[in-house]
This record gives structure tokens, C-alpha cells and sequence, in this order.
């Protein structure tokens, strides 16, 4: 979207004041309808600052810093095989 549309958006909203789903890496808050706004932790990153409601045409405005939302989770480091050895078994005659 071009800096000179504009959108006319419900209300502006403090990203403290929102709920982050940390398994859907998404933030939520309560829209009027019943329903919540949704704004993806992606979207945030990209600098998106409009979170939308599913249920309605309502939208509201993230207030946030790029800096300050949570970071990406490490990646595990890749699990070395260890070559199985036969295991020794002792036979009794």
C-alpha cells in the first residue's frame, strides 16, 4: 500500500495491549464484534501495521518497533547419527 492511501481504521492499538499466540506466531486483540484482529508476526516484521478482523470489516493499527518484537526462535543444531555398534553379547557354553 502507498504511503499516500489511506485507511480508515477503527482505533490504534499498543502491541503490549495485544495477546501473541506464540504456536500461530500471531498477535490477537478483541474486536468489537466479538471476534479478534489478527496481525501476523510476518506481516509485523514486513512493517505491516494493519491487523484485520475476520468477522468484520473492521481494521486497527499496530502500534510497534521492529526492534522490539520477539525474534526468530534459534534453529536446534542438526543431530549427529552415531554409527551403531553391534552390541557385544556373551555366550555361555
Amino acid at each position: 500500500m502507498s504511503d499516500d492511501e489511506q485507511i480508515s481504521v477503527y482505533d490504534e492499538v499498543e502491541i503490549e495491549d495485544m495477546t501473541f499466540d506464540e504456536t500461530l506466531q500471531i498477535y490477537h486483540y478483541p474486536c468489537p464484534c466479538g471476534d479478534k484482529f489478527e496481525i501476523s508476526l510476518a506481516d509485523l516484521r514486513d512493517k505491516e501495521d494493519i491487523a484485520v478482523c475476520p468477522s468484520c470489516s473492521l481494521m486497527i493499527r499496530v502500534i510497534f518497533d521492529v526492534n522490539d518484537l520477539p525474534k526468530d526462535p534459534e534453529p536446534e543444531p542438526p543431530v549427529e547419527q552415531q554409527e551403531e555398534t553391534p552390541a557385544q553379547v556373551a555366550i555361555v557354553a
